[in-house]
């Protein structure tokens, strides 16, 4: 049996009548049809342990809804910040964790002024002040945009905001809010040891 030196390696396209061209053109062409069939095929939505704390980032954590699943998507756990979104049914429930060296009043005042820049939800009601059974002290209002409507809620904790916002449609998050706010109220910072 004979060799298979090197240069009848790079001539195999040559010898079926392929110019290279054509055959790295088809390659592409190969994985721009197939990654996107594989992340299709790949589903977002994770089921996650019930009533167990999942760990957002930064030393911050909340034990999800019941039946809510975990979107991959949107979630990136990290060291010094995090977010993780969770899906009940059709509403979505994110909580993002970052560096912050300003007090509630400015957090909170951040987190709305993105709210309205973001496709015309608009701020509705006033500010409530909430907490954690934790003890997190925090504010929560709302926000609507059409027949979509939304909750926000922002802590501060050593040098972290803590951001949760809530959107869906409007029946959808009269029967999931209750369930929502229980589990905002799960969210705990644990300093690293």
């Amino acid at each position: 049996m004979g060799r298979v030196t090197r240069s009848q390696h790079t001539d195999l396209p040559s010898t079926l009548g392929l110019p290279i061209a054509l055959v790295l053109v088809l390659v592409l062409a190969g994985l721009a049809v197939g990654l996107p069939l594989l992340d299709r095929a790949v589903p977002a939505q994770r089921a996650i342990p019930a009533g167990a704390p999942y760990e957002v980032g930064a030393g911050v954590t909340i034990v999800p809804p019941p039946g809510a699943t975990l979107d991959v998507t949107g979630t990136r756990p990290g060291e010094e910040r995090g977010t993780a979104l969770f899906r009940i049914g059709p509403v979505r429930y994110a909580v993002a964790v970052q560096p912050f060296d300003g007090d509630l009043t400015a957090a909170a005042i951040r987190l709305r002024q993105r709210i309205t820049g973001n496709r015309g939800y608009q701020v509705t009601g006033t500010q409530l002040a909430v907490s954690t059974a934790g003890g997190l002290a925090g504010v929560q209002g709302g926000y609507t945009a059409g027949d979509r409507g939304g909750r926000y809620a922002v802590f501060v904790a050593h040098g972290l905001t803590i951001e949760v916002t809530v959107s869906g449609g409007d029946l959808d998050l009269d029967r999931t809010l209750p369930a929502i706010d229980a589990s905002t109220r799960t969210l705990r910072y644990q300093e690293e040891q």
